[in-house]
């Protein structure tokens, strides 16, 4: 009986976890998708600058071409350096998490083991003697 309750705890526990596991991927795969899209619009608004100022001011255009590349460059690096910041972050968030979850796991099945065998210590073992030898009984054939 003891046993089945650890399994199903475990179990029950391990479903938590790859629930918590699950989610977390999908957040870390939503933010990161959201973080390309903004990258994505911000270079896209960024060329039409590029454009607009290029047909605007054909004399300069070597040099607002070059300080435009050089400032997407810039904008675009540190989108990047950005999101592999949050990527990281909840990376390591989602492990701190299935660490959390893993030792609460082994807690309660040691607690759970702990429990039974103190249980099983505690039951008295119901012993039956035999009569001393001469004795009659009528439990022993004999």
């Amino acid at each position: 009986m003891v046993v089945l309750l650890v399994v199903i705890v475990v179990v029950v526990v391990a479903v938590v976890v790859v629930v918590v596991v699950v989610l977390v991927v999908i957040v870390v795969v939503v933010v990161a998708v959201v973080m390309v899209v903004v990258v994505v619009i911000v270079v896209v608004v960024l060329v039409v600058v590029v454009v607009v100022v290029v047909v605007v001011v054909v004399i300069v255009v070597v040099v607002a071409v070059v300080v435009v590349v050089v400032v997407v460059i810039v904008v675009v690096v540190v989108l990047i350096v950005v999101v592999v910041v949050v990527i990281v972050v909840v990376v390591v968030v989602v492990a701190v998490v299935v660490v959390v979850v893993m030792v609460i796991v082994v807690v309660v099945a040691v607690l759970v083991v702990v429990n039974s065998v103190a249980l099983v210590r505690e039951r008295t073992i119901p012993t039956e003697r035999p009569p001393p030898v001469g004795e009659v009984s009528a439990n022993f054939c004999g």
